[in-house]
C-alpha cells in the first residue's frame, strides 16, 4: 500500500490530534503542517503536540507550502463557517489538492450559499479532486448512520436521533461552545449570537433528507441551557448552582406540518445518560443505540483520518458523506 501523504492545516486540539493518530498509521504520511498562530510556527509539530520531535516544523504560509508540497490530501481543522473557510478550501483546491476538513457547515455547504458551493464543486472537477466536510457530529452519528440504518427499511415515515453525553470528558473548546459556567443571562445573550450552539444541526437535517429523497418545506432549531441544580465541575470549569452547565438544543425538518426528521442534543457536565440512539419509524421500525455514547474528540479526528483514502480516491467534486465510499478503519 503506498501511503498517502497530506497536509494539516490548523493545528489546535484537533488538529495535533489528528496529526497524533495519523502518525499511528503505517498508510498515512505526514507532509507538512500550518498554522497562523505566531508562537507555533517554526516549531516542531511533535512538540506543539506533545509527542516529541516528528521532523516536521509548522509554517505559517499555506501557498507556500502548497507550491512544494507533493502531498494528495489537506486535512482543513481551523474553522466551524463554510463561508469563513471556503478562501482556504478553494486555495488547495487550486494546486490540485483533495480537501476533507472538520468545517461543520462544510457537511451539507448548498443551505448556506449555494452558488460558493456550486462555485467549489465545479473548481473541484476542473482540478480533477474532491472536497469532504465530515467528522462524528456532524458527519456520522447524527446524519450518515441514520442513513445507512434506513437500508433495512421498506418505509421511512420519521428519523429521530438522539446525541446525550457528558461534556465533563470533552475538551475545553466543547464546554465552552456549550456554554458550560455562564450565567443565563449571558448564555442567552451569546446564544442569540450564534456563539453558544453546536453548529451543523441544519446539515445533517438536510443530508439526511437528501439521502431519502425528500424535500424539506421547514426546519426549526432551539438552545437552551441546561441548568446546574449543584455545583458541578471538569477539569477546565467550575459550574455554580444556578448556572449552566451545558445545553439542550434540538433541531426539527418538515414536510408541510409534519415532522420528519429530528435532532437532540444534551451535552452537559455530569450528564450521567449517555447514548447514542437512532430511531426509525416505518417499516420496519428500527431503534439503535450505543450505551455510553461515542467519545467525540477521539471520534472526530478517526472519522476524519478514516475518511481520507476514500476522498483521495472519489470523483472529483464537493462531496457529502453519502456520496463517497464507505468510511471504515484501516491501517
Amino acid at each position: 500500500m503506498n501511503r498517502l501523504k497530506f497536509i494539516q492545516l490548523g493545528f489546535g486540539p484537533i488538529g495535533q490530534q489528528i496529526v497524533k493518530y495519523a502518525l499511528e498509521r503505517k498508510s498515512l504520511q505526514l507532509d507538512a503542517v500550518v498554522d497562523i498562530d505566531e508562537t507555533k510556527i517554526g516549531k516542531d509539530a511533535g512538540e506543539v503536540a506533545q509527542i516529541g520531535k516528528i521532523g516536521v516544523t509548522i509554517e505559517g504560509d499555506l501557498e507556500e507550502v502548497l507550491k512544494k508540497s507533493d502531498a494528495e490530501i489537506v486535512v482543513i481543522s481551523t474553522l466551524s463557517g463554510f463561508k469563513k473557510i471556503e478562501n482556504q478550501i478553494s486555495l488547495c483546491v487550486k494546486y490540485s489538492k483533495n480537501v476533507v476538513s472538520t468545517c461543520e457547515e462544510l457537511l451539507y455547504p448548498w443551505i448556506n450559499d449555494n452558488s460558493v458551493a456550486d462555485g467549489l464543486d465545479k473548481l473541484a472537477k476542473e482540478k480533477g479532486v474532491s472536497i469532504l466536510g465530515t467528522g462524528v457530529n456532524p458527519g456520522l452519528l447524527m446524519d450518515l448512520l441514520p442513513s445507512v440504518l434506513t437500508a433495512a427499511c421498506k418505509r421511512v415515515d420519521r428519523i429521530v436521533v438522539k446525541r446525550y453525553q457528558d461534556a465533563s470528558k470533552r475538551r475545553l473548546p466543547f464546554q465552552k461552545k456549550i456554554g458550560a459556567g455562564l450565567d443565563l443571562e449571558t448564555f442567552k445573550k451569546l446564544r442569540d449570537q450564534k456563539v453558544i450552539r453546536h453548529v451543523g444541526f441544519a446539515e445533517s437535517i438536510n443530508l439526511i433528507a437528501s439521502g431519502l429523497g425528500i424535500k424539506l418545506d421547514k426546519t426549526t432549531e432551539t438552545v437552551e441551557p441546561v441548568v446546574a441544580d449543584s455545583e458541578v465541575s471538569s477539569d477546565f470549569i467550575t459550574v455554580q448552582k444556578g448556572y449552566a452547565k451545558g445545553v439542550h438544543q434540538t433541531a426539527k425538518g418538515f414536510v408541510g406540518e409534519k415532522e420528519v426528521i429530528t435532532l437532540e442534543l444534551k451535552a452537559f457536565l455530569g450528564n450521567e445518560q449517555t447514548e447514542d440512539t437512532v430511531e426509525i419509524y416505518g417499516e420496519p421500525n428500527i431503534k439503535s443505540t450505543i450505551k455510553g455514547g461515542v467519545n467525540g474528540d477521539i471520534a472526530t479526528a478517526a472519522v476524519i483520518i478514516n475518511a481520507m483514502p476514500q476522498v483521495a480516491s472519489a470523483s472529483a467534486g464537493l462531496k457529502t458523506m453519502l456520496d463517497i465510499s464507505p468510511v471504515h478503519y484501516y491501517s
